[in-house]
């Protein structure tokens, strides 16, 4: 059987882990998407640093845990997201007003909605963290 969403199993497992108190996790995941959501969360404080290990088969990701996440996860379906609807989709899915982040996938990158609101640009959903 396939596995369908690899950032919403990886952002599942960040959560478990954060959840037990580890500090550090080998993702078996490995990919351009979830590299870049990973740079936005330690960006923003949520998650340290990560590398990438070389294994026999594949390459895995080893990431340093902070302890900061409270709750994350990916946003389906993707929604897309013009400029003015950001509020709209911050009260759905972060808990209070500039608590938390949506990362966005934008024609410029990957960034939080944040950034995308300064650049004035729209973009797709990708996940949420708090």
């Amino acid at each position: 059987m396939a596995l369908k969403d690899t950032l919403a199993n990886v952002l599942s497992v960040i959560l478990n882990y954060e959840k037990v108190g580890k500090k550090e996790i080998l993702l078996k995941y490995n990919s351009k998407v979830i590299k870049e959501v990973l740079k936005v969360m330690n960006q923003n404080n949520y998650v340290g640093t990560f590398e990438e290990v070389k294994d026999e088969k594949m390459n895995k990701l080893k990431l340093n845990l902070l302890g900061n996440v409270n709750k994350c996860g990916a946003i389906k379906p993707r929604y897309n997201v013009k400029i003015g609807d950001y509020d709209k989709f911050e009260k759905r899915y972060l808990p209070a007003r500039d608590f938390g982040i949506l990362v966005v996938s934008t024609s410029k990158g990957i960034m939080t909605n944040n950034e995308a609101k300064e650049k004035n640009l729209g973009g797709r959903l990708i996940a949420y963290i708090y």
